[in-house]
């Protein structure tokens, strides 16, 4: 008895302890503590809890979000980061609740860090920084609103005050990303102290780690660093320069660090924890969410938005799309939308209708990795095949005889499937992973044969096509030429695909010397059987004289060929290269060829904006040999399997219409309907484990760094419980991204609920408060020709000037007391009338009308380009070039180009790549820099200034300027310019995220997460760059107090690097040598 009662009570012990532990909430992230309360956020609000955890409730409730929340030194308010009308601005609520009150209003991002000593909120934005609007300056905010102010020390990501004011602890750079675990790139940068007095720097000692997020606790600043391979709390001692370590997890990073009163509260492993900072006693603390969390709850929403992949059915009777992870067919006309997976939690995708009509294929994830599931239209009769590479898979076709199907995988092969035997048999290779796929398998209207295109060693794409009955594959172009698209012809006798002879640099997809080079494709046409005649041969009409026999014979024919119409194709590969033959179709930027009924093919071309998304629609027939407009600027179209009808999408319309020349576009599909009941919890359980999944099939090596991904999965997995919002899941996904040691890890998108965002406008102007009133410190002068560089106070005919006042806007009063940008809601692109004043007075006001903009960064932009550039002549003395590179995309090719050229004629350049944001390789650019002077073509006019040759190029030496700022194709930029010995680097580390990623398929509820498909390794054959950064030659920091005095300390130092090199390594251009004598001189005698 007395042992069943021991039994008993340790049972019930146990019971509690299993219900304590399973009602601790997960994912309480970025807290701040008193010495009676923790806030923190969760599930998109801010909470606030008694010190012990008990008593959580929330603070906050919007359709935005609502992070990052600081206690008020006196424990009375909260200031927050929140996006209740639509923008993200800061706030602050009192701990008893009530509305939260706004305190921004710039149509930048403004996020709260903090309180000053003299309780001004501080938050920390880009509004004003240059050359891009990173978050990494500091502004207070008097908590009865007003006017921000600036806070002297540049470049703060986070940071505090101590208790007096005097020293202001520092992180300096904010990361690209968070969860970068053992990062060692150069965003790694010491906590610094600065004197608020002097602005005299410390740094905390430091060995390259992860160093972030000080706040202070008396004489100390405590901070989380991974100096010991998983990031802790630290402390650093101001007045003994005692370095300690204050917590020791050993499993997960310490994500965030609050402190208030004698007390510290710290982030780890998804829960929350006190630190005594004088006895080192860390305790967890016990909170329990019990809340109507509204994001969880099952809703109705209509996913048109949501389609990511479509077919039609093979009369066009209906269009079948996925859509949210469930698969919709839609009825061209009359009918209902049937869901006919109603799979809520599992994804299923990439559905195909088989040709006669029986069933819908799709694959599905239910069992948690892919299969292959058909079953009728109406979703009965379900059957699944198992598939044997764990993988995504693509692009799914049916047979024309509907037993089979083909389709490609994330592994770049093509496989073939039997239906009835679910045999499965691999066929065919890409052989490279460009972020194109040009893999899609095409069927023989017979069944027999599979055309598909796969790139050869010199990575042009050839076509290849597969029997079926020999199980080999044969390549039918010669290679000499990029060929893509294949399309059987309906009738069987011929294979349409286009062909690029100007592909060239394309092969360089990744390097910018490929860009704007018009790629243009030709169409052509093999003809299959070698007894068949060429359908464009000209034709001629005579008269057939036929004997009796022979008319009832060709009767005859006729009749048995109406009878049986099955189509049979015959292929002679030997010599089928001299039956290719170019159709009558101007060569153009075409995109893809597809094949409608016989002897018609559609052919999509790109618009001349290479940029847009959209393409035209034109008809060729072989019977015509007519080229016609179908339909314009359209997203995507597909062509029934009769070649009758066509789905295509315009704008954020699908339709279905009779396949000819000029489409009406008069009717859409009634996708209003296309409602599912969403089910979160599931979707996010779901979207966890295709996260997993994306590390293991699209990582850029097979070990994914040596992470074990099971552990990873079992790990994480028990945090999915506690997801409760979007940015819950983000926030683990982002995390398991980090956990593979790599950049380009990056998480965004997905359901987020849809913001009204306010349009606040900006006059591209600095304002100062002078006797209670706004002046216009600076006027940004833009390029008002330029649609991107217009100045609202700079246009014809406005007249307003520096040392003006604005004194109302729109007929409300201002002064100081009103933060000047909140009178600009609603105006941005609007007229907008304004009262200005050369004096703070309404006497003799004038009203002028301007347009706001949306945004001033690019005036601001330029404005530093133009004074880094000015600062560059004056210092030396007009003989060197500026050149700033925002990236090594688009916007970089084009700000090379605009300014290198202009100042070639300069003894040297200075190139100033800092805050490059990569996008490419940029061999472009460095092969121009690197060109040499292999001579001159004389000039007979003016100065007689040759030409040189190259003509495109500055010759002498060239310094390159680097941040830890610049990274991925702003990594590679250094890389080349070193490697090639160009010249010297300046400035500090780059980031050092050197791979890249891109065609990853895209989470059910449209979000997506970075897989690296491509690293780097460098030319000895070792991995380079990533995790690493590139390192100057010429280590220069920025200096608070001289950066404060106007003064760029890394630019000035690469002009005089670049003038200490033109002593030695000038080139001296010369002059025209005298005229030649070359005529004999008998000859002139």
């Amino acid at each position: 008895m007395k042992k069943f009662y021991l039994i008993s009570i340790i049972f019930v012990f146990c019971i509690h302890c299993f219900t304590a532990i399973q009602a601790q909430t997960r994912l309480l992230r970025n807290p701040d503590v008193t010495d009676s309360h923790i806030a923190f956020e969760y599930a998109g609000d801010i909470w606030i809890c008694n010190i012990n955890g008990s008593q959580a409730q929330r603070l906050t409730v919007s359709s935005g979000m609502e992070t990052k929340p600081y206690f008020s030194n006196d424990g009375k308010f909260v200031c927050f980061t929140g996006q209740y009308d639509g923008n993200t601005d800061v706030y602050m609520v009192s701990i008893e609740g009530g509305n939260p009150q706004r305190l921004t209003w710039h149509p930048g991002t403004d996020e709260a860090r903090g309180w000053t000593p003299d309780n001004h909120i501080m938050f920390v934005s880009g509004r004003t920084k240059v050359p891009v609007q990173s978050l990494e300056q500091f502004w207070k905010v008097s908590k009865d609103g007003g006017m921000p102010s600036e806070l002297k020390v540049p470049r703060v990501s986070f940071g505090d005050f101590n208790q007096d004011g005097s020293m202001f602890a520092y992180q300096m750079v904010q990361p690209w990303e968070n969860e970068f675990r053992h990062y060692r790139g150069g965003q790694n940068n010491p906590i610094r102290i600065v004197s608020m007095d002097t602005y005299q720097l410390t740094k905390v000692p430091w060995n390259g780690s992860i160093d972030q997020k000080p706040v202070w606790n008396g004489d100390e600043v405590f901070f989380l660093s991974d100096r010991d391979t998983i990031s802790n709390v630290w402390s650093y001692n101001v007045k003994n320069q005692a370095l300690v370590q204050r917590t020791f997890f050993t499993e997960f990073d310490t994500k965030h660090i609050g402190s208030g009163g004698d007390k510290l509260v710290v982030e780890n492993g998804s829960y929350l924890y006190l630190l005594d900072p004088t006895t080192n006693d860390i305790s967890k603390v016990q909170i329990n969410i019990n809340a109507d969390l509204s994001w969880t709850r099952p809703h109705w929403k209509n996913v048109a938005e949501d389609i990511q992949n479509a077919a039609v059915s093979p009369t066009g009777k209906r269009a079948v799309f996925s859509a949210r992870g469930d698969i919709f067919t839609v009825p061209a006309k009359d009918g209902s939308i049937r869901n006919i997976t109603n799979s809520a939690g599992i994804a299923d995708r990439a559905p195909a209708w088989s040709p006669d009509g029986i069933y819908i294929s799709w694959f599905s994830d239910e069992s948690g990795e892919y299969k292959l599931y058909y079953s009728d239209q109406y979703g009965k009769n379900l059957k699944k095949i198992a598939l044997r590479n764990q993988s995504f898979y693509f692009t799914p076709v049916w047979s024309p005889d509907s037993k089979m199907i083909s389709f490609t995988d994330g592994d770049r092969n093509i496989w073939l499937l039997t239906i009835a035997t679910g045999e499965l048999k691999r066929i065919g290779n890409e052989n490279f992973d460009s972020p194109q796929r040009t893999i899609y398998p095409e069927w023989s209207p017979d069944s027999k044969w599979i055309a598909y295109v796969s790139k050869l060693k010199s990575e042009y794409n050839a076509i290849f096509i597969y029997s079926v009955s020999e199980q080999k594959s044969y390549q039918i172009t010669d290679g000499m030429s990029n060929c893509i698209s294949p399309a059987w012809d309906k009738g069987g006798k011929y294979l349409y695909f286009m062909a690029s002879t100007n592909y060239s640099l394309h092969v360089g997809w990744l390097d910018m010397s490929s860009f704007f080079r018009p790629l243009e494709y030709a169409v052509y046409m093999a003809v299959l059987d070698a007894d068949e005649p060429s359908p464009i041969f000209p034709k001629s009409d005579d008269e057939k004289v036929k004997k009796k026999d022979e008319e009832k014979e060709s009767s005859k024919k006729k009749d048995e060929e109406k009878e049986d119409e099955e189509i049979k194709v015959k292929i002679d590969f030997k010599g089928l290269n001299q039956r290719i033959i170019a159709l009558d179709i101007p060569q153009k930027s075409y995109l893809s060829v597809v094949a409608g009924e016989e002897k018609k093919i559609y052919i999509a071309e790109r618009p001349a904006d290479m940029l847009s998304r959209t393409y035209d629609l034109k008809e060729y027939n072989l019977e015509e040999k007519e080229l016609k407009d179908v339909t314009k600027n359209i997203q995507d179209h597909y062509i029934s399997y009769d070649g009758k009808k066509i789905l295509y999408q315009k704008g954020d319309a699908w339709k279905i219409e009779d396949l000819k020349p000029d489409l009406k576009g008069e009717s859409s599909l009634a996708l209003k309907d296309l409602n599912l009941k969403i089910d979160s919890k599931a979707e996010w359980a779901q979207m966890f484990k295709e996260a997993i999944r994306y590390q293991r099939d699209f990582f850029y090596v097979e070990n994914v760094h040596g992470l074990d991904l099971t552990t990873i999965e079992e790990t994480y997995k028990p945090w999915i419980e506690d997801v409760n919002h979007r940015a819950d899941l983000t926030y683990v996904l982002d995390i398991i991204g980090g956990e593979t040691v790599v950049g380009h890890s990056f998480v965004g998108g997905g359901d987020y609920p849809d913001l009204d965002r306010v349009p606040v406008g900006l006059l591209g102007a600095d304002y100062m408060l002078v006797n209670g009133y706004y002046q216009i410190a600076k006027i940004y002068e833009g390029e008002n020709w330029n649609p991107d560089l217009q100045s609202p106070l700079s246009g014809p005919g406005i007249n307003v000037k520096e040392g003006d006042y604005i004194l109302s806007v729109n007929g409300e009063m201002l002064d100081g007391t009103k933060n000047i940008y909140s009178l600009f809601d609603q105006t941005a692109g609007k007229q907008t009338i304004l009262k200005i004043n050369s004096t703070p007075s309404l006497n003799e006001a004038r009203e002028v009308v301007v347009i706001p903009v949306s945004s001033e960064s690019a005036l601001r932009q330029r404005a530093w380009i133009e004074k880094n550039r000015k600062r560059v002549d004056e210092l030396s003395g007009g003989k060197l070039a500026y050149v700033w590179l925002p990236n090594t995309t688009l916007a970089g090719y084009e700000n090379f180009n605009r300014y290198f050229f202009a100042q070639k004629h300069k003894k040297g350049a200075i190139i100033d790549e800092r805050y490059n944001g990569g996008g490419s390789a940029a061999d472009y650019i460095i092969d121009l820099l690197d060109r040499e002077l292999m001579g001159y073509f004389n000039n007979s006019v003016g100065d007689k200034q040759a030409f040189t040759s190259p003509a495109s190029a500055l010759y002498g030496p060239k310094v390159m300027i680097i941040n830890e700022r610049a990274g991925s194709g702003g990594d590679y930029l250094p890389y080349m310019f070193k490697k090639k010995e160009i010249g010297p680097l300046v400035g500090t580390k780059t980031w050092g995220g050197l791979v890249g990623w891109g065609g990853l398929p895209p989470l059910i509820d449209g979000g997506f997460m970075g897989a690296p498909r491509w690293g780097f390794f460098n030319a000895e054959g070792e991995w380079d760059v990533e995790n690493k950064g590139i390192s100057p030659n010429y280590h220069v920091e920025q200096i608070p107090s001289q950066e404060i005095s106007g003064i760029d300390t890394q630019l000035e130092k690469a002009v005089e690097v670049a003038l200490e090199l033109l002593k030695t390594e000038e080139v001296k251009l010369k002059k025209q040598p005298a005229d030649p004598v070359k005529v004999l001189e008998k000859i002139n005698k």
